[in-house]
């Protein structure tokens, strides 16, 4: 249905509350008009000393011309506003009541003081009602109001009727065409009214329409985001999962590579000594287990998600000696560990990436580079923690070299915290780490 060029560019709420306003002021004017009439014909007729003549037809007397048209004036002025109060958002259900009532009472005041000329504001009561109410039970309150409305209406126009001066008698007064003429102007006002009655009907069916669609568009644009968020969910927590596997698995890698490397080694040793030096022997044999059981902790401390078991109750720079006194025992390799500048306010995740680099470092120089001695440097400067692990080994031809397991994951840790591995074969195998020791610095590596 196709609306007047005046609602076209605006919302439904702002048509209605629009077509609202014109409504009072279209029967604001009627009133005035239909009391300005009635007022002045009641002077006419007394200064035409005729009005012994229209008394003496009359039921009872009318109200006197200016008290007449000030009591519709105003009592119509409350209707209005008692009809904006009760579209605002009161806070309690109680006074919404009481100011329908008072708006009822305003309405029936009003119609009265017209002579009961016209009953079109009796609409303005029932927009309002169907304003304010709304959801399943809607009709039927409606329905029940209008049906109620009526009633009140029609019982006090019952009683009024015997003292109320008819509008025909004043249009009685004045000559045929002039009788025709505001005849067919009040039927004109009462037809205009039910017009604009007509038309807020169906604005108001269309936004409530338009609203439910919207709620509907809402509900779907909702129920597709909850089914993009479980879907989500799930990817986030397979991608979880994932991370956690490869966590585990660098951890066991890094745990079980270092331990066994040394127990490998070790017992190649013990296997030379235990003819010629079974004492020696023994001894090397109670290390091997000593590297075995802090292998066992250690792999029990990764699959609970936990640090390396030194690092629980060590500093970092403490974990490491620890490591490399225990290494360096158990495999016969000489390794020496120098800290330049020690990093202070090290982060847990920065001292486990440190920690399993020189654990991946010892453990390669041993079992590929098969090297006897190895140098450890930790140092920082600018900002940029550095580790530096260089062997005396095989080397290798860097060109060609897969990075294997441990290498990839040892990438993978550094690139989480924003660092970066370099490696290269020069007289042995050198490793060097580069890792920010805060945000700023992670912008220059």
């Amino acid at each position: 249905m196709k609306l007047p060029s005046l609602f076209a560019r605006e919302t439904g709420t702002d048509r209605l509350a629009r077509l609202h306003a014109l409504f009072i002021i279209y029967n604001g004017a009627v009133v005035l008009l239909l009391a300005g009439f009635l007022s002045i014909t009641q002077m006419k007729i007394i200064e035409t000393r005729n009005a012994r003549a229209f008394l003496s037809h009359l039921p009872s007397l009318p109200l006197p011309p200016l008290e007449g048209f000030c009591l519709a004036a105003l009592s119509f002025a409350a209707l209005a506003l008692l009809s904006r109060l009760y579209r605002s958002e009161l806070p309690a259900p109680l006074l919404r009541y009481a100011c329908l009532a008072l708006e009822i009472a305003a309405c029936v005041l009003t119609m009265r003081s017209l002579s009961l000329a016209y009953d079109g504001i009796v609409l303005l009561v029932v927009v309002d009602l169907m304003h304010r109410y709304s959801g399943r039970h809607q009709v039927i309150l409606l329905a029940a109001a209008m049906l109620g409305l009526y009633a009140i209406f029609g019982y006090n126009l019952a009683l009024s009727s015997r003292s109320i001066v008819p509008f025909d008698a004043y249009v009685a007064y004045y000559a045929p065409w002039a009788r025709s003429l505001f005849s067919s102007l009040h039927h004109g006002f009462t037809s205009l009214n039910l017009v604009f009655f007509v038309l807020y009907l169906v604005l108001f069916v269309r936004q409530k329409h338009q609203e439910k669609e919207r709620i509907a568009s809402l509900n779907r644009q909702l129920a597709e985001a909850n089914e993009r968020l479980r879907a989500y969910a799930v990817e986030a927590e397979h991608l979880a999962e994932t991370r956690e596997r490869n966590r585990l698995a660098r951890e066991i890698h890094d745990t079980l590579g270092h331990a066994l490397t040394g127990i490998a080694a070790g017992i190649d040793a013990v296997s030379i000594l235990i003819d010629i030096a079974p004492a020696k022997a023994k001894s090397q044999l109670a290390v091997i287990k000593d590297t075995a059981m802090r292998g066992l902790k250690d792999v029990r401390r990764s699959v609970k998600k936990l640090r390396p078991d030194d690092l629980e109750h060590l500093s970092l720079r403490q974990a490491i000696e620890q490591m490399v006194a225990s290494f360096s025992s158990s495999t016969g390799m000489t390794v020496d560990f120098s800290v330049l500048t020690y990093p202070p306010h090290l982060r847990q995740d920065q001292e486990e990436v440190l920690y399993r680099v020189v654990q991946e470092g010892l453990t390669n120089a041993q079992r590929h580079g098969r090297a006897t001695h190895v140098s450890i440097a930790l140092g920082m400067e600018l900002g940029t923690i550095f580790l530096c692990i260089s062997d005396n080994g095989r080397g290798a031809d860097t060109e060609k070299l897969t990075p294997g397991f441990g290498l990839r994951h040892m990438e993978e840790r550094l690139a989480l915290l924003k660092g970066r591995v370099r490696y290269w074969s020069d007289q042995g195998f050198t490793l060097e780490v580069l890792l920010p020791a805060n945000e700023e610095a992670s912008k220059f590596l």
